[in-house]
């Protein structure tokens, strides 16, 4: 096991701090690695793809699990164990050729089998299934004690693992139940939508026949086209709908992964950052004018689908040297003027906000700290140096909360503790149950502390 002192920070690069990294190979590294942690605790960490501070801790230790990636064979039920330190592309290319898929897959492949469990990712299709852990028939769990436990469903440290952000144990591995496709191919609809209104309208026009579904905001429109945006759902495609010339199967590995990678070799974060607001809104114009009005039955590889942004994977640099703050809230059905509000508020202070992701959820799920409920979910990147920026996001956490709303706390890197407190009532039990499981904190985070979680 190789073990190192380094700077770590999240994926937004906001607020770096410095750790102790241990990179265990076998769960008895792992297990002895938590039983010499020192007195500032320790975190699991896989890819780093969280933008905010969830996996780091500051003169503590961090649990690097990337090098437990060990996948197992898919029996004739679909079930599949595998460690906790692989990731969900490289789960997508071995799968893919076999016919299967991950149960639940998350707009980013760049995240670890233990980092979806820790943050009970929510997919395009939350309505229909649900969160990452609610796939999950069995986890294997290193606590406090450095004993490894079988974790199942239905326990309660298996519902405050799932979205427990790391604080209960560290993930060693996972049997996860899959999802058969015929082919490697999504056929995908996409439409444009005026405003807000319109937008929220085609959501839910076409009730759940697509399963797969976001849409893109255009949050430096104003006036009537306040909201306005494009609409993208899809379905696994069947092999009636591949394309004549097609071979006698499209199951391939080359379905699995975003098309191209468009690096930044050896570049530093865009000083000022590369938008500002007269750049992001014509960036805006151009891809919502480009986007065709209607079009349907349109065929994609399945990660070019679901993984569209991991094809410029160093986007994160273009916000500037303070980095970016991920800015994800969620509020329930019956709430959509609090939305609109957020949205105009957003758009009337003209931020430079060029990535902007609506998704509807459905029936919550059941860990404790988890992020999805229903109703709908807006995530949007602004650059952290913006002047005035905390101030405006507190603002908005108290409008969310006030509309029986949350942030999601796997993205978090600026909310205040009283404000969490406000958006999870599920808090105080998940106290309760680490007290009791973890008396001596061996589990901690930057943002545990942060937060008082």
């Amino acid at each position: 096991m190789s073990v190192d002192t380094v700077s770590l920070s999240g994926w937004g690069r906001t607020a770096p701090t410095t750790a102790v990294r241990f990179r265990p190979r076998t769960h008895e590294e792992a297990a002895a690695a938590v039983r010499g942690r020192g007195p500032r605790g320790v975190i699991a960490r896989g890819l780093g793809r969280s933008p905010g501070d969830a996996a780091q801790n500051a003169g503590g230790s961090v649990l690097d699990l990337t090098g437990l990636a060990r996948i197992g064979g898919v029996d004739a039920g679909g079930a599949l164990h595998c460690d906790a330190g692989v990731s969900l592309e490289r789960l997508l290319r071995v799968l893919l050729p076999l016919g299967w898929l991950p149960p639940v897959v998350p707009g980013t492949g760049r995240v670890t089998v233990g980092g979806a469990i820790a943050s009970d990712l929510p997919g395009l299709d939350h309505r229909r299934s649900g969160s990452f852990a609610r796939h999950v028939s069995a986890l294997e769990l290193l606590t406090a004690d450095g004993e490894v436990r079988t974790v199942l469903p239905g326990t309660a440290l298996f519902d405050a693992t799932a979205g427990g952000l790391g604080l209960t144990g560290v993930i060693l591995g996972a049997t996860l139940r899959l999802r058969r496709v015929a082919t490697g191919l999504m056929s995908v609809s996409t439409e444009r939508a005026e405003d807000l209104d319109d937008l929220l309208a085609r959501f839910t026009s076409g009730g759940d026949r697509l399963p797969y579904a976001s849409a893109w905001i255009d949050l430096m429109a104003r006036g009537r086209a306040t909201g306005r945006g494009i609409l993208t759902r899809g379905e696994h495609a069947t092999p009636d709908m591949r394309p004549a010339h097609a071979g006698r199967t499209l199951l391939s590995s080359r379905s699995g992964g975003a098309r191209g990678r468009f690096r930044l070799p050896g570049c530093p974060p865009v000083p000022g950052g590369l938008f500002g607001p007269a750049s992001a809104a014509l960036y805006n114009e151009v891809r919502y004018r480009g986007a065709p009005r209607a079009r349907t039955g349109e065929l994609r590889p399945v990660g070019a689908f679901f993984h569209a942004a991991d094809a410029f994977p160093d986007a994160n640099l273009l916000y500037g040297r303070g980095g970016l703050v991920r800015y994800r809230f969620a509020v329930g059905h019956g709430q959509e003027e609090t939305l609109h509000r957020v949205v105009r508020r957003i758009a009337a202070r003209r931020s430079p906000a060029v990535r902007a992701v609506l998704q509807r959820f459905g029936a919550a799920d059941p860990g404790g700290l988890s992020f999805a409920a229903p109703g709908w979910s807006l995530a949007l990147d602004l650059p952290a140096a913006l002047p005035g920026l905390a101030r405006f996001l507190d603002d908005v956490d108290e409008e969310v909360a006030a509309a029986g709303g949350r942030v999601c706390l796997a993205k978090d890197s600026r909310m205040r503790p009283e404000a969490a407190a406000a958006m999870y009532p599920g808090l105080a039990g998940f106290r309760e149950l680490r007290a009791r499981l973890d008396p001596t904190e061996a589990f901690r985070s930057d943002l545990s502390r942060r937060l008082g979680l």
